[in-house]
């Protein structure tokens, strides 16, 4: 009773159950980082494909020096996680704050960025480490300014970087990562080494995304992986979001640990200053956690993709010709859009089935003409393409599918 009228001792009681609270949130903390950042290569030997690059950044290490980079290639695919993990090696943890300014050009694109936060960084002194530092680490004297998404800069955001690249040449590197190396100007290309990034092959991506689902205690049915990597299109980065949007969705994650139960099967709450009683979890065991697994359809519900049976269900009423057939294709186009596919997924599902599956040519020759199946395919080749630039213009989304519907139903059928 005397500690409760003591404003000292309330503090000091206070204080400690704050630092206990504290002490266990980091746990929820780290499990609460996207997959994507906890396992970001850390070094040049952890990426995966591309060891063109990686060789010749491995021998820029070693002898410590570096031109200008410039990285481009398909999204998720490693460029930025490359130069980032060739700034680990080169600096170490300590002077990577100083040396390296990372920016991202799609949201600051234009001159002023280059004027003052590049050009400043650029003029900045060198700082210097230690020799046990050194003896870790090359620490070359110079630093790198790393621009991602570098295709997205204004035409006098580019000109205005290539005289601060000649200016500071001596004490600066460069490395611009894009997607299209095309809308780099001249100028800015000549002047640096070209590094292409290929799509990540099936396998090692495979493998990859394995090796995360089981560090990470998940369960998935057989062809989920497949199945992610096809939707994301050899995007790596949109393949593990997926995947960890599937884990959190369908409750497969890795269950309550051991120690975090006490002796009656409940949670080791922390007290606070509520009344609620600690969650029972007898109610639900512990390989209930690890019961429910990724299916492929959770993976088309978070990617938006149009299903695959629902492609196959559309395509057999497509089959059937569009002259007496008119209101199944218009029921059909209905129940899509009501379902709330969208008409470009709709159409890259019929593209994929129709002309670039291995099924294509059953579905457009019935007779198994070979003749006929190409001559029908060079015709939807073309209303595809047609329907796809009228949806990017911006055309109602159902009138168009009814539209390309109708027409691949009179291809088909004849």
């Amino acid at each position: 009773m005397a500690d409760f009228f003591s404003n000292k001792a309330r503090a000091a009681a206070a204080s400690n159950s704050k630092s206990a609270a504290v002490s266990k949130p980091s746990e929820t903390a780290e499990r609460a980082v996207p997959w994507v950042e906890k396992y970001r290569p850390k070094s040049l030997d952890e990426v995966k494909s591309q060891e063109h690059a990686t060789e010749t950044l491995r021998r820029m290490v070693n002898a410590s020096n570096l031109p200008h980079l410039l990285c481009y290639g398909p999204p998720g695919n490693g460029k930025t996680s490359t130069i980032l993990a060739l700034c680990r090696e080169l600096f170490g943890p300590e002077l990577m704050k100083s040396r390296v300014l990372e920016l991202n050009a799609s949201d600051e694109r234009g001159l002023s960025v280059i004027r003052e936060r590049v050009k400043s960084f650029a003029a900045l002194h060198l700082t210097n480490s230690s020799n046990e530092y050194r003896e870790k680490y090359p620490c070359p004297n110079f630093k790198i300014v790393i621009l991602d998404e570098a295709d997205q800069l204004t035409q006098d955001a580019q000109g205005a970087l290539r005289r601060v690249m000649e200016i500071y040449s001596a004490t600066t590197r460069f490395a611009l990562c894009c997607n299209y190396v095309s809308r780099i100007i001249d100028p800015i290309a000549s002047r640096c080494s070209k590094f292409r990034f290929k799509a990540i092959g099936g396998d090692q991506a495979t493998a990859r995304i394995a090796e995360i689902l089981k560090a990470e205690h998940v369960n998935y049915e057989d062809g989920v992986i497949e199945r992610t990597l096809k939707v994301s299109d050899g995007d790596l980065r949109r393949a593990i979001n997926l995947l960890q949007s599937a884990a959190r969705l369908a409750g497969a994650s890795a269950p309550v640990p051991n120690d975090r139960l006490n002796g009656h099967g409940k949670k080791n709450v922390i007290p606070d200053d509520s009344d609620e009683e600690m969650e029972d979890v007898d109610a639900k065991p512990k390989s209930a956690a690890l019961s429910n697994k990724i299916r492929i359809s959770d993976i088309d519900e978070i990617a938006g993709t149009f299903p695959p049976v629902l492609t196959d269900n559309l395509i057999k009423i497509l089959q059937k010709g569009n002259t007496r057939n008119y209101n199944n294709i218009a029921n059909a186009i209905n129940n899509v859009v009501a379902s709330g596919y969208a008409a470009n997924e709709v159409l890259s599902a019929l593209y994929a089935k129709i002309i670039t599956g291995d099924e294509g040519d059953l579905v457009l020759a019935k007779s198994g003409d070979a003749g006929a199946a190409l001559r029908k395919k060079s015709v939807l080749t073309n209303v595809f393409s047609e329907y796809d630039k009228r949806l990017i213009d911006g055309v109602d989304e159902q009138l168009a599918l009814l539209d390309m519907s109708c027409q691949i139903a009179g291809v088909l059928a004849a």
